[in-house]
């Protein structure tokens, strides 16, 4: 299993997905831990446009721990095959492994600034 986090230069999770710096790659082992972490750059602006979801896809990845991420976004990694979950903040490999002890759960609200910000005119598809 692979799990990709929306981060900042610190290792924090971004708390816009499509605004963060890159996204830490987690590769998960048989045994449920990490076992390796790289770093994909991020294409900058807004993450529903971007192609980001199918070169995630393409490597592998399935699960998405974001913290605010908009419905474009969502839907455009929903169809590339890579469930998200909402809400996580905090260190990332820590987030990552909370996850992988079942103490993560999807928040169930989407980012509605980004929302918003899409509502002024920048739409977002999976077209």
């Amino acid at each position: 299993m692979k799990i990709a986090v929306p981060v900042t230069i610190e290792n924090q999770i971004d708390g816009h997905f499509g605004h963060c710096e890159s996204y830490g790659v987690y590769t998960i082992s048989d045994k449920n831990e990490i076992a390796e972490i790289k770093s994909v750059e991020s294409p900058q602006g807004c993450g529903c446009k971007s192609d980001i979801a199918s070169v995630l896809a393409s490597d592998g990845i399935t699960i998405m721990l974001a913290g605010g991420i908009g419905g474009g976004a969502i839907n455009v990694l929903n169809y590339s095959g890579i469930e998200v979950i909402r809400g996580c903040s905090g260190d990332a490999t820590e987030v990552v492994k909370h996850y992988l002890a079942g103490l993560v759960e999807d928040s169930g609200s989407s980012c509605h600034q980004h929302e918003a910000h899409h509502q002024d005119g920048h739409a977002c598809s999976n077209n």
